[in-house]
């Protein structure tokens, strides 16, 4: 924006000279609403597109700056929070006939330019709201974009927090992590669109916006799994939340409201409700040392950027935000969809907007004011609702009757979404170009996430969680460049599965996180038990903050049965007598050669896995039996044919 950016926690004075020049740039937008300064009686559409880079293996690769370099730092694409993440712009295009095929075609373009530059960087694109293959590692502060502006965002937001983010989503697994920065945000993309709206018409529309945001999300859904867990449909919104949240918990009782959010109420008078309402809520994140004064530009007969209060709008994340802008000169308002995950294919994002578009225009001429129709908690219950179940979300709409998301999709939404865009002027041909897509998603029940869970099912039975994950990235890629919408693609099968060696060179690609553990105080006649019960040889004993104290293994349970003294050591005997405590142990990210190396040099079982001191997995002796014998027989094989490694 043309602005020196700072932290928030700046010298006093600049931190006040900024709300100053915030302060201002609300009165400046009140006079321009007043005096009808804000352009009206046009709609343009627009889009952003985030995008996931992989190297060969399918995993997280960080070379965003790589990429930018070899497009030629087209002004059209931008780095996002993460060095795997890029991102691209669609200009604007005005509402009407023929713009979801320019929308559509513009996509492709810049996405082959993706594809291109990323060729040459021994990498892929992919279109998905969390990729299947990231890891907790890959979110670390290494892998930040070197911005000023992303440097001050986690240092800010994390300095508010004033603890570590916490991670807690419960699905049909469920996932509790901490995380020590907010780079837990840039595990999410998006495919965001923007729809512009006359000022006298904004409250109307926003409210629309709210209210059928729960339907679209829920035939959109394209993001089911986080670090090999099965959560919500789409667990963008839980993670996002999430990620930034600044509150700690022992605030929430409070009723703070999370930077990220689907709001509180419906607006009630114009767009200022919305940024007053943040402004007194949400702390400066940035500042800047010389804002404009809009109000003085405002006086020249100038159209003032509002660059302060555009720099705030940004760092808070409503899922429908409102944004202020200038095109052609000209000062506009945009609602920006925010919900929308990136994915699975261009054709799939365009027919995602085109139902938001065709809802926005038909619920906006059917039903005056939403408002009387439905209850602001319903509209957010219904929210949540489709995030956590996707189709099968029950939906409240405006004739109070609940019902599954599909049906209310199938049966009600989609005629209205047709006649919306009908409405707005596009031809039957462009419509039906892109909600027979929305039909046939909700009729076959096969969104991007129903598909990745299907995957996911048929690919574990036979592969490790790394070589699971990776399959599915490669598959949705493949899929994605033959681009056919996802309602058609065939389950990802083992015939596509990745290197082997690729997902097992560390050993947190194929440990075993599903652990039996004892408490040191407990009886020793338990440990023994529960190795008999669960055929195991070894259980890890953890204190209470689940930090790894020791190991007892079936070889010292054959002593204790060998001893004369058996009965009196299972009887007074706690597992703290008896377990081994010089036990040594590994990281997730040590490799598999160094894990066999330890075992052999130690003639160790097991390998106990452990980050942040706190037991994470298990490797065993089969774990590396089986990795040894693939490296053996590859080896064999290229000394048959002369071409043997080293």
């Amino acid at each position: 924006m043309g602005m020196d950016v700072r932290g928030a926690q700046t010298r006093g004075d600049e931190r006040r000279n900024f709300m100053k020049g915030l302060l201002r740039d609300v009165r400046a937008l009140e006079q321009m609403l007043d005096q009808g300064h804000i352009e009206s009686g046009v709609r343009r559409i627009g889009a952003e597109q985030e995008l996931f880079l992989v190297n060969g293996s399918f995993h997280a690769a960080p070379k965003a700056l790589e990429l930018l370099d070899a497009l030629g730092h087209d002004p059209m694409f931008s780095t996002e929070l993460g060095l795997f993440n890029l991102e691209f712009s669609v200009d604007p295009i005005l509402f009407g006939q023929g713009c979801l095929r320019e929308m559509e075609a513009s996509i492709n373009h810049y996405l082959r330019l993706s594809r291109e530059a990323a060729a040459k960087c021994n990498a892929h694109v992919v279109m998905t709201g969390i990729l299947p293959s990231i890891e907790k590692s890959d979110l670390g502060l290494h892998n930040q974009t070197p911005n000023p502006r992303y440097r001050l965002l986690n240092d800010t937001l994390s300095g508010l927090r004033g603890d570590s983010y916490e991670i807690n989503i419960k699905g049909a697994d469920e996932i509790l992590v901490r995380h020590d920065s907010v780079m837990l945000e840039s595990a999410n993309t998006s495919f965001q669109v923007h729809f512009q709206v006359g000022p006298e018409e904004f409250v109307k529309l926003y409210n629309v916006a709210q209210a059928v945001t729960a339907p679209v999300l829920a035939a959109a859904t394209n993001s089911p799994l986080l670090f090999g867990k099965r959560l919500w449909r789409e667990t963008r919104i839980a993670l996002f939340q999430q990620s930034v949240d600044t509150r700690a918990s022992k605030h929430y009782v409070r009723e703070a409201p999370p930077r990220v959010s689907f709001g509180s109420r419906w607006v009630d008078d114009s767009v200022l409700d919305i940024f007053r309402e943040d402004i007194a809520r949400f702390r400066v994140l940035f500042s800047a040392e010389n804002p404009e004064d809009a109000l003085e530009r405002l006086a020249r007969g100038e159209v003032p950027g509002l660059d302060a209060l555009r720099m705030h709008n940004s760092t808070i994340y409503r899922w429908n935000r409102p944004c202020y802008g200038i095109s052609e000169g000209k000062p506009h308002l945009r609602i920006e969809n925010r919900v929308l995950p990136a994915g699975p294919t261009v054709i799939d994002e365009v027919a995602n907007a085109a139902f938001w578009f065709g809802l926005m225009s038909s619920v906006t001429e059917e039903f005056d004011d939403v408002r009387e129709r439905m209850d602001f908690d319903d509209a957010r219950a219904n929210f949540m609702s489709a995030a956590r179940a996707g189709l099968e979300a029950p939906i409240t709409w405006f004739d109070g009757k609940t019902r599954p998301a599909h049906q209310l999709i199938d049966e009600v939404l989609l005629p209205m979404a047709r006649e919306g865009l009908s409405r707005s002027g596009m031809e039957s041909d462009e419509i039906g170009r892109y909600l027979d897509i929305i039909e046939r998603r909700v009729r076959t029940r096969q969104t991007g996430s129903e598909w990745m869970l299907r995957s996911f099912t048929g690919l574990r039975r036979d592969n490790s969680p790394a070589e699971t994950l990776t399959t599915l990235v490669a598959a949705t890629i493949e899929r994605q460049e033959e681009g056919a919408p996802v309602h058609t693609w065939t389950l990802a099968t083992n015939t596509e599965r990745t290197s082997w060696r690729d997902n097992h060179m560390r050993v947190g690609q194929y440990m075993s996180r599903d652990l039996f553990t004892l408490d040191q105080d407990e009886p020793i006649e338990f440990a023994a038990s529960l190795m008999t019960w669960h055929h195991v040889h070894w259980v890890p004993v953890e204190d209470k903050d689940h930090h790894l104290v020791g190991l007892i293994t079936h070889d010292v349970l054959l002593k204790l049965f060998a001893d004369p003294r058996r009965e009196e050591i299972s009887r007074d005997f706690n597992v703290s007598d008896l377990m081994l405590t010089d036990v040594p142990s590994i990281g997730p990210d040590t490799s598999t050669l160094e894990a066999i190396r330890l075992m052999t040099a130690k003639r160790l079982p097991c390998l106990p896995v452990v980050e942040q001191g706190k037991l994470v997995g298990m490797v065993t002796e089969r774990d590396v039996m089986k990795i040894a014998v693939q490296l053996l027989n590859e080896r064999l094989s290229n000394a048959e044919g002369g071409d043997e490694e080293e």
